[in-house]
């Protein structure tokens, strides 16, 4: 099972692909109709708000960063005792 950051690096990646492919997905539906420019268009903007919406929701529902190190106080983990 992946883990919550694992997951939240392969949206983040995903999300970046797709917004660099954008200048590159209107090269490829230049020779298509005016109809279906728009539709591939808005298809890709619909991936890339779903996407991010993911990646939004896997962010909320992330653990404090500070969770595990509050289990062991500021200072960090416990030291042993002296002698």
């Amino acid at each position: 099972m992946l883990t919550n950051d694992l997951r939240i690096a392969r949206v983040e990646k995903t999300l970046r692909w797709f917004e660099e492919d954008v200048p590159l997905l209107n090269v490829r539906v230049r020779e298509l109709s005016k109809e279906r420019q728009e539709s591939a268009k808005r298809f890709a903007a619909a991936v890339i708000r779903e996407t991010r919406a993911e990646l939004e929701r896997l962010l909320r529902e992330q653990p404090p960063s500070g969770a595990d190190s509050a289990a062991v106080g500021p200072a960090g983990p416990p030291c042993e005792p002296a002698d």
